[in-house]
């Protein structure tokens, strides 16, 4: 739902953009159970250079099954749909509007990029990262106004050049709250809707 469709009263916004990330959420997780095989990294069209075969190696090269493999491949077109500026740039990792996401592989305890799955992810100088409470990681690193689809409990780490301040803000477009870099620390994502991170 766009702040602009529902200027006006605050309380009913943030009922319906709730609802609706439920329901968007809802609706491809059942999209993907119906879809099932016609979602697997084996069928979907290439989105970057390599495409789907490329993923899917690089998720069998990760030692994830075929069956992981085709569930990371389902949360991929997730993020996809639900923000249609997203390209899957390797298994798990997609570009999106100020950075990427990389999502955890399933049976993973720690997220990394299956094209690098011995490399730890790092949060690097100018960037403000993010990891929610499902262990998707954001990393952004261009200025803007961004959407955020973050959920549960997790961390930040505001490393963007000393007194940058990044922002967090409500359903209704207002700030809730923002850190100035650098710095780390603990959040609550599900009430952050959109991030400004300069």
């Amino acid at each position: 739902m766009h702040l602009k469709e529902a200027h006006g009263q605050p309380e009913e916004k943030t009922l319906k953009r709730v609802s609706f990330r439920r329901t968007a959420g809802l609706m491809a997780a059942a999209a993907a159970l119906i879809a099932g095989p016609t979602l697997s990294a084996h069928a979907v069209t290439p989105a970057a250079p390599g495409g789907q075969q490329t993923y899917a190696a690089q998720a069998r090269s990760a030692g994830l099954t075929d069956r992981q493999a085709d569930e990371l491949q389902r949360q991929v077109d997730a993020v996809r749909a639900q923000e249609p500026q997203a390209r899957q740039t390797s298994a798990n990792t997609l570009d999106i509007p100020g950075g990427t996401v990389t999502l955890p592989a399933p049976g993973r305890s720690e997220t990394r990029s299956l094209a690098s799955p011995g490399t730890a992810l790092a949060c690097g100088n100018g960037h403000l990262c993010i990891t929610d409470g499902r262990g998707v990681n954001y990393d952004y690193y261009r200025c803007g106004y961004y959407d955020f689809n973050g959920v549960g409990d997790g961390t930040f780490n505001n490393n963007q050049t000393s007194g940058t301040r990044a922002r967090f803000y409500n359903s209704d477009g207002s700030e809730r709250w923002s850190h100035v870099a650098k710095g780390t620390g603990t959040a609550s994502w599900t009430p952050v809707f959109h991030i400004r991170p300069c």
